[in-house]
């Protein structure tokens, strides 16, 4: 499927009319490895991203990747040519903050790194880590007082994290994901991620209920339209994982676009009904770009 074939008048004239942009990373601006080192930019994206700049059109990057913090994301980018200031890069790090405000989270127990917890740290969230395992192999104790679970990158979880987090939830803690996406694009192939798997142990073994923060949740989508002050309805959202970017997309009542240089080929879309479909299946922005220009 190509732009030419899949683009109504209707779907023009909302590329035409839209105020601002989200974009994916991984495999729709940038390929790197299985931790995002050695990024590189995907066709078109650094025309892109210039191209709107130029029109003063808002944009942001928004990964589900919480490895780093948005600010280190940030940094990468532009160290591989993508010019991304540190106020358009977002995490479901920067989401989870919105949530755990409006929830009242005071004290969150922080399964990952500095990706995760810098952030909530910056927003005034006070940040506990799970305690580990005594010598003696006894089962950990859980702090006490903590409002939420927050899991993301996490690739040294033990034994010990889940003694603790699902202590932490059996005492009243909410349990929050970055991400239940099985794995991301990555040079070669799909990377795991980690937070899908570890939360789906701590539900299992406590059957508590699950709140993602980062894509494809509406609160993903309200974050990123309030970062750029615009309504939903008049954003684009790109991206190239048929779980995450259209249905985000669809909720949010934004135009959907699918590329498929990352992990949605053509025939990712095909056998969804054609209200879950993207607006628009392209090769990649290279193809955003044209039809941008053309417009």
């Amino acid at each position: 499927m190509t732009a030419v074939t899949s683009a109504s008048g209707d779907v023009m004239a909302r590329l035409r009319a839209a105020r601002g942009f989200v974009f994916d990373m991984d495999g729709t601006l940038a390929l790197g490895d299985r931790v995002n080192h050695g990024l590189t930019p995907l066709p078109g994206a650094i025309e892109m991203l210039q191209w709107l700049q130029e029109r003063e059109l808002p944009y942001v990057v928004f990964t589900n990747g919480t490895n780093r913090t948005p600010q280190q994301f940030a940094k990468v980018l532009r160290d591989a040519g993508l010019d991304v200031s540190d106020a358009r890069m977002m995490t479901p790090a920067s989401s989870a903050v919105v949530i755990f405000r409006r929830r009242g989270y005071q004290r969150v127990m922080v399964l990952g790194g500095e990706g995760l917890t810098e952030p909530l740290r910056a927003a005034g969230v006070e940040v506990v880590p799970p305690v580990e395992a005594a010598p003696d192999s006894r089962p950990s104790e859980a702090p006490k007082g903590v409002d939420a679970v927050f899991v993301g990158w996490f690739r040294e979880f033990t034994m010990s994290h889940l003694e603790a987090a699902c202590q932490a939830v059996w005492d009243g803690a909410a349990l929050c994901s970055a991400s239940e996406t099985p794995y991301f694009a990555a040079a070669g192939g799909r990377a795991l991620g980690t937070s899908r798997a570890i939360s789906a142990m701590i539900r299992s073994i406590t059957g508590c209920r699950l709140t993602v923060t980062g894509k494809p949740s509406l609160t993903a989508l309200r974050s990123a339209a309030a970062r750029l002050s615009l309504p939903t309805r008049d954003l684009v959202v790109v991206g190239d994982d048929p779980l995450l970017e259209v249905p985000m997309a669809h909720r949010g009542h934004s135009l959907a676009v699918a590329v498929q240089t990352g992990l949605s080929g053509p025939d990712a879309y095909d056998h969804l009904p054609p209200d879950q479909r993207p607006h628009l299946h392209l090769r990649g922005v290279d193809e955003l770009l044209s039809l941008c220009q053309k417009l």
